[in-house]
């Protein structure tokens, strides 16, 4: 519980640098526009670090994220173990006594974790795939920043690959 505050707390943190990073480029800004080449460059570094602060947060939050997330799986993954436990002991009395009602009961239970350890045991292995963002793909990423860019009408042509710019041209013969 405490991670999540933490996590909380970073992303919070994060908005306000970037508050502070446009309230310095507003700066910088007004020292150009003044002639004032010194204060803009000085304004300049200052949202710059604010804007390096901002991402460093942003990534330790997604971090802390990833090991709640973790953290919660793997508890889930230890009850789902212990009802498993038990209802193998309750199998093996059922299958000693001959009780077929019974033993058709408790396979039916059993039927009903292991669905359950399935489904978690997917839920962890994508968790642990994909919590962080440094394990997801640059190019899944900057496709989804150049689709957010589109529906804002942004330019980001200097600072993102465009797509298709490393495609192999292919020739096609008539004939």
């Amino acid at each position: 519980m405490e991670l999540k505050f933490t996590s909380k707390s970073l992303q919070r943190h994060a908005r306000k640098c970037e508050k502070e990073e446009k309230s310095e480029k507003l700066r910088v800004k007004k020292a150009m526009e003044k002639g004032n080449m010194d204060g803009a460059r000085i304004y300049a570094e200052n949202a710059i670090r604010k804007r390096t602060e901002q991402m460093n947060c942003l990534q330790l939050a997604s971090r802390l994220d990833a090991v709640v997330a973790r953290l919660d799986t793997q508890a889930k993954m230890t009850t789902v173990n212990k009802s498993m436990t038990n209802i193998v002991k309750s199998l093996e009395s059922s299958l000693n006594t001959g009780n077929l009602q019974k033993m058709s009961e408790t396979m039916d239970q059993f039927e009903k974790q292991f669905v359950n350890m399935e489904v978690q045991a997917e839920f962890k292995e994508s968790a642990m795939a994909g919590s962080t963002s440094s394990s997801t793909p640059e190019g899944e990423v900057n496709s989804l920043m150049l689709q957010v860019a589109d529906d804002y009408g942004l330019d980001v042509s200097v600072g993102l690959p465009q797509a298709g710019a490393h495609a192999v041209s292919t020739k096609t013969g008539e004939g």
